[in-house]
């Protein structure tokens, strides 16, 4: 909820400054998680924005909760699926979120050329976001399950970070707050040579990497096309 808070404090930043965006607002597409913490999602994303319109696509158990929780004065509407619509299988999805990866870096139908290079494990601090999760009652005093998620993680460069994305961070520093810091763009590992303490990278810009702070995440590309 604090990243999505921050994503709304920035879109009013720019709301301000640019006429345009103002008046056409912004459109929202959530993930299909509605259940649990997914629900909460929904609400806080619905409250951060501001949002005035809310469309439930034939889910109206979803549809009468939101309706239930949600300002009076926010529309919420139920919507049928179009028919022969199906639900996407995860080995799909999988493949679609790695078709949109690839494009990232080759483009569309190929027409990028991503560039390959080394970066010495001395020339770039790896994060990760996200401390594991411990008992409400060990956290220190004053300290949440969220501080805990968005919780910075210094990572040892290995092997076990090949075919991982990194994110290149626009942070100057740690204290930047990096978790909410901008992202110049993603850099895919290919190799680590833990000889000559380097790591090879897919990039969609040749060398040098324009920051030196990296967050690595869970995401996997394997380039095998």
């Amino acid at each position: 909820s604090q990243i999505t808070s921050r994503l709304a404090d920035v879109f009013n930043q720019r709301c301000e400054v640019n006429r345009r965006a103002s008046v056409s607002g912004c459109v929202i597409n959530t993930c299909g998680w509605v259940k649990s913490s997914g629900y909460q999602a929904l609400v806080h994303a619905a409250s951060a924005f501001e949002v005035d319109v809310v469309a439930v696509l034939d889910q109206e158990r979803l549809y009468n909760e939101l309706k239930r929780d949600l300002p009076h004065f926010v529309r919420t509407v139920l919507l049928p699926k179009s028919g022969g619509v199906v639900e996407r299988s995860k080995d799909f999805r999988r493949e679609c979120r790695d078709e949109r990866i690839r494009e990232y870096f080759y483009g569309f139908r190929g027409c990028f050329y991503p560039h390959a290079f080394d970066v010495k494990f001395s020339d770039v601090k790896i994060y990760k976001v996200g401390a594991p999760t411990i008992p409400d009652s060990c956290l220190p005093l004053g300290m949440s399950q969220e501080d805990n998620q968005l919780k910075l993680v210094p990572v040892t460069p290995g092997r076990d970070m090949v075919h991982h994305l990194l994110s290149v961070s626009t942070a100057e520093g740690p204290d930047d707050n990096i978790s909410e810091s901008s992202v110049a763009g993603f850099i895919v590992v290919t190799g680590v040579d833990l000889e000559r303490q380097v790591f090879t990278v897919l990039s969609p810009a040749p060398r040098p990497l324009p920051k030196n702070f990296l967050l690595i995440m869970d995401i996997r590309f394997m380039d095998l096309k």
